[in-house]
């Protein structure tokens, strides 16, 4: 096989398990599989990740051969002869996973992924009921649970590397690493300290792509559960209707059939109070966003611009990490969450702020920070639906409630943003009749591109957003269901 550089536009014909199928040259044998509906199993591979091939159960035989390769980190070649499913194949793929097994805790009834994890999945697919090798049950390490937002039980884990790639290539954070060798290989922390000891700004990017329950986010459905069972509390939530499709996916449901109206509804049958759409508070931390920027070109001695502001704690975490000499810049203005929190809070002080959300960062708090109240992520709440014996096929429609305090009204006119660079968008605002740019960064790989530039005097932005999660394939944050 040749290593040149792949001509999308040049066909590939080839077979597999015998049935035909053309692909454009660079296309990898789990993608040209997937093609024809047949599925090749696998456990490092990720669609928003490159190619490692770690684990190896996806491999095939080509062209007879009895060499296997990795059908996710080869690509087709014209005639190949691929079988994916054989005896022989079918043996490997189950040897390894026995051997996984035989250094995993058997815990699945009481893991927080059992039903959602890929090792279970696979395990029944080659109809594993018992290992021929002896189960290792001497790992006695306990979940660590990390500034309240991600939890890892290291015990779990079957060292793919998938959060080492989100961690290092990813967002560029550099936080996760693999340490060790042999039988004492594993993924670590730099020196095996916690997360928050290090550069980790707590996305939850590592969470989202761990096949298990090695990593995951904090829950706080159990403080959620407390408050709607205090009569003397007043429980009020924000979601955004945006998150109905991954309610579809967490729940299993058929697409469409959770809707804001129904949501709503099921949270106020849960005992919510009042149930707000997260649009509103996103407006109006936005406006309190142009306010303090209004505030900053008024010039004097206030921070110099661009003005720096993100959507979680964590991009707060990651400047005064990665680029102190930019701490200056930050804003003071809240995300949000807190805006969320705070403002529901003026009009009743025994309310307690739930903010439902498809991201784990928001999760986070950096140090003494506004109130952000609870924060649950779908999966959470998909686990109260289900706990709540909530059927939303049979749901009526019901409007959100609408806020009556007191909110900022924006400073500023927005344009729609349009893409300047993968992973960052580009934006005008008006301003006391003065037009001003802004940039947003999606992830922080994003992010250091625009620090880079500022620290060059490159940058002539007057307002910079660092959003968390990366956008990949332009899938909003949140919707895919693993993302929580």
């Amino acid at each position: 096989m040749s290593h040149h550089k792949p001509d999308p536009s040049k066909n590939i014909n080839l077979t597999i398990n015998g049935i035909p199928v053309t692909v454009p040259e660079g296309t990898r044998i789990l993608e040209a599989a997937r093609k024809v509906d047949v599925r090749i199993p696998t456990l490092c591979e990720h669609p928003d990740l490159c190619k490692r091939a770690h684990c190896r159960l996806c491999v095939v035989e080509c062209d007879g051969r009895g060499k296997l390769i990795a059908a996710c980190a080869n690509d087709v070649w014209e005639g190949v002869n691929v079988v994916t499913h054989n005896a022989r194949l079918l043996s490997i793929r189950k040897m390894i996973i026995e051997l996984l097994l035989a250094n995993h805790p058997l815990e699945c009834l009481t893991c927080i992924r059992n039903k959602n994890c890929e090792l279970q999945s696979l395990a029944a697919e080659v109809g594993i009921r018992e290992s021929p090798f002896r189960h290792d049950a001497m790992d006695l390490r306990q979940p660590v649970t990390e500034s309240k937002t991600l939890v890892r039980d290291m015990k779990k884990c079957v060292k793919c590397s998938r959060c080492v790639e989100a961690c290092q290539e990813v967002q560029t954070i550099r936080n996760i690493n693999t340490s060790h060798r042999g039988a004492h290989y594993e993924i670590s922390a730099p020196y095996g300290q916690s997360l928050a000891d290090g550069p980790c700004v707590f996305c939850g990017q590592c969470a989202a792509v761990c096949p298990v329950g090695a990593i995951y986010e904090y829950d706080q459905s159990a403080e959620a559960w407390a408050a709607l069972n205090d009569k003397e509390r007043h429980v009020a939530a924000q979601f955004s209707p945006s998150l109905s499709a991954a309610f579809d996916d967490a729940l299993g449901l058929d697409a469409g059939t959770v809707t804001p109206g129904r949501m709503v509804t099921a949270l106020k049958r849960l005992g919510f109070d009042q149930v707000f759409d997260a649009q509103f508070f996103a407006d109006a931390a936005t406006a309190e966003e142009h306010n303090e920027l209004l505030n900053r070109t008024g010039g004097g001695t206030t921070p110099r611009l661009p003005m720096i502001t993100g959507c979680s704690s964590g991009c707060i975490k990651f400047i005064e990490d990665s680029y102190p000499d930019l701490a200056n810049r930050l804003g003071q203005c809240k995300n949000t969450t807190q805006t969320f929190s705070t403002l529901i809070k003026t009009t009743n002080p025994q309310t307690t702020a739930i903010s439902i959300c498809g991201c784990i960062a928001q999760k986070f708090s950096y140090r003494p920070e506004p109130d952000s109240g609870l924060v649950l992520t779908v999966n959470e709440l998909a686990r109260i639906f289900t706990l709540g014996g909530i059927n939303f096929a049979g749901l009526p429609e019901t409007p959100f409630d609408a806020f009556t305090g007191a909110v900022s009204k924006a400073a500023a006119n927005s344009a729609e943003p349009k893409d300047v660079q993968p992973g960052i968008q580009e934006a005008e605002i008006v301003i006391q009749g003065k037009r001003v740019k802004t940039l947003t960064a999606h992830g922080f790989a994003s992010a250091r591109v625009i620090m880079d530039s500022i620290r060059k005097g490159e940058c002539d932005a007057a307002l910079v957003k660092i959003m968390s999660c990366p956008r990949t394939d332009d899938k909003s944050c949140g919707k895919n269901g693993r993302r929580s």
